[in-house]
């Protein structure tokens, strides 16, 4: 089978795994790992950022930001597919007792204006406003891109009502390459980014929270909270900084992939490719062809290639480090004679 459903069943490599069995552990809860300390240390740098902090998942990352940021009773805003809002089990409220104030987006962009209306005055009927969220690149949309000058914008906004700004950036490198921006000069108009060392960059686990030392020394009392105090973690860091070091330079690959499946989508099938591709994710709609996402799913599966329901009537197609260019040679050519 060649799995398009996601970028996040990608297998580490044989490389990965002999780094793993290698690698120097100690207690991280005692801050006695090296393999984790080196990755933080490498993490806090590559984004220019005070520190940083290890923790198992996006999703972990992103509530022990939450977490770190606000207050029970306080307010989010952010846009209404965002990632933290649609797929994190409703954590935001139930773990930081905060609310979220959502905002339609036009690929992962909320109005400027709107933002601005949306930051809560002093008023006592009213929570507070304690966070932007942005998220990019941005998963509902497709994988598109958030400028850095929008960034910049929505930075400089919220600083005027002294609001801090988050990224959920699980898949901040794809956002970063096809920008063609470092990473540091995005984290530059945020006070905290996550980040995924799994997914495009191939380990096998984990995500990355930077920000200032004082912010990231709260968020690791969250994260102990949240079940997240490791112990010899290194074996999980150690893949996650071999990561960092060598996949970054490789997602343009998968871009161009994606793109060559994605022309060849709508050029061979009845189905309508519904995003612009800017980094690995293709939305296709199946409305034209009559069947539903899942009678594609099964015809696809049929023909040795997996893909994803993204709703009823939408498909998305994923192109990572384990789809390699004859895997897309084949299922192009398994598309054109459908």
């Amino acid at each position: 089978m060649i799995d398009l459903r996601s970028d996040t069943v990608t297998k580490p490599s044989e490389e990965m795994r002999k780094i793993m069995f290698k690698a120097p552990v100690g207690d991280d809860v005692y801050g006695e790992d090296p393999s984790v300390n080196e990755l933080e240390e490498y993490a806090a740098n590559l984004f220019g950022k005070e520190a940083a902090l290890f923790v198992t998942s996006g999703t972990q990352g992103n509530q022990a930001a939450i977490l770190a940021h606000t207050k029970p009773g306080q307010e989010i805003i952010m846009d209404n597919e965002a990632h933290v809002f649609l797929y994190e089990g409703g954590a935001t409220s139930a773990f930081a007792g905060v609310q979220s104030r959502t905002l339609t987006n036009d690929r992962g962009k909320m109005g400027l204006d709107d933002l601005e209306e949306a930051i809560r005055g002093e008023d006592i009927h009213f929570p507070e406003t304690a966070l932007i969220w942005l998220e990019n690149s941005h998963n509902r949309s497709g994988g598109s891109v958030l400028p850095v000058s929008y960034m910049r914008e929505v930075y400089e906004l919220a600083q005027k009502y002294k609001v801090p700004v988050h990224i959920d950036g699980a898949r901040i490198f794809n956002a970063a390459v096809a920008s063609n921006a470092s990473v540091k000069e995005i984290a530059t108009y945020s006070n905290s980014i996550q980040f995924c060392l799994s997914k495009g960059l191939g380990a096998p686990v984990g995500s990355i929270l930077v920000g200032e030392k004082s912010f990231i020394d709260l968020a690791r009392k969250k994260r102990k909270m949240l079940g997240g105090g490791l112990r010899q973690a290194g074996i999980l860091a150690a893949p996650g900084l071999h990561a960092l070091k060598t996949g970054i330079h490789r997602l343009a690959e998968d871009h161009e992939q994606a793109k060559m499946l994605a022309k060849v989508v709508d050029e061979y099938t009845d189905l309508n490719v519904i995003n612009e591709v800017e980094t690995n994710i293709i939305l296709a709609d199946t409305s034209k062809s009559g069947r539903s996402a899942n009678d594609w799913l099964a015809i696809f599966k049929d023909k040795g290639i997996l893909a994803v329901a993204f709703s009823p009537t939408t498909i998305r197609f994923t192109t990572h480090i384990d789809v390699s260019k004859e895997d897309i040679n084949t299922v192009i050519e398994t598309i054109k004679t459908l």
